[in-house]
């Protein structure tokens, strides 16, 4: 299913076709970004989803820098030479959160593999000024690997983040060509690592689709993720940000993407997300709320 009718070169399918974020409040929010010296993911990565999730309360926050010491072939991001972390960057963080009334906010960040704990006490500074200004805020991170450092990753589950992201992106066999100086054992580690040290805390990965991937290394990825209790996932459309980057292979339809959410939801995950559009952080509260909701069920989280 997947790995048939390839689509590349072709023009975007009418399913993929959407008018640019714009109007009062999506300006508002972007001066006050700018004004506060901050990135965000919605825009650095070339996000569709920016006005519908800025108006329901959500926002991605870029943290440490523009720049990415990797040269991920599907992703935006600007790679370079980074400088040092701002150290306010974390209470200005907080201060958007505070001024944006933000109800749930997920903090990312360019892979810092310049730093020594891969940016991860920054990670928890920014959990700690947000939860200081907006102690109901839920906290969603968004981590790179951490070079798999279990050390690193404790740093940022002690911060006590109400979600713990790391995304797969894609199957084993096409890390190669679309993450390279990332591992797919060393991402899963991660997820089993986080899930063992704070089982109270949900986990969740994403993946694109469209990259060459089969519905055969899809599935088994699934199924990996879910044998470590990975409890949340999102799968979305891979789009090419530019001509240097990897190709689209092929354009998933909508109703196929329904079919993989159901699959994924038999398999046992507490909340899916699965569409064209669907990014990481794509109603990221709804599928916190999913996660927690089957936890307090199953007995194993305080809410």
């Amino acid at each position: 299913m997947i790995a048939a009718d390839r689509q590349r070169g072709r023009t975007k399918p009418d399913w993929l076709k959407r008018r640019l974020p714009s109007g009062p409040e999506y300006e508002r929010i972007r001066g006050l970004l700018r004004d506060h010296r901050l990135n965000t993911v919605c825009q650095e990565a070339q996000c569709p989803n920016q006005f519908e999730c800025y108006a329901g309360g959500t926002a991605t926050f870029m943290i440490m820098g523009r720049a990415c010491t990797r040269n991920c072939r599907f992703c935006a991001v600007a790679h370079g030479p980074a400088g040092p972390p701002d150290p306010d960057e974390p209470a200005l963080v907080a201060r958007a959160v505070e001024m944006l009334g933000l109800r749930y906010a997920v903090v990312t960040s360019v892979t810092r593999d310049d730093l020594a704990d891969g940016g991860a006490s920054f990670f928890a500074d920014t959990i700690r000024a947000i939860r200081e200004r907006m102690p109901a805020t839920r906290i969603e991170v968004l981590i790179p690997d951490l070079g798999g450092d279990t050390e690193c990753l404790e740093t940022i589950l002690a911060a006590g983040p109400s979600v713990l992201n790391h995304n797969m992106e894609t199957v084993p066999r096409l890390y190669p060509s679309v993450r390279p100086g990332a591992e797919y054992a060393r991402s899963l580690g991660l997820l089993a690592a986080a899930r063992r040290l704070a089982p109270d805390i949900p986990v969740k990965t994403g993946i694109m689709l469209g990259l060459g991937e089969t519905e055969a290394e899809l599935m088994a990825a699934l199924r990996d993720l879910r044998d470590v209790d990975c409890n949340i996932l999102t799968m979305g459309q891979y789009l090419q940000p530019s001509p240097a980057h990897l190709p689209v292979t092929r354009f998933v339809p909508p109703g196929e993407f329904q079919l993989l959410e159901n699959k994924a939801l038999a398999l046992g995950f507490s909340g899916v997300a699965a569409g064209p559009f669907v990014r990481s952080s794509y109603r990221a509260e709804k599928l916190y709320q999913k996660a927690v909701k089957d936890s307090l069920q199953a007995g194993s989280v305080d809410e």
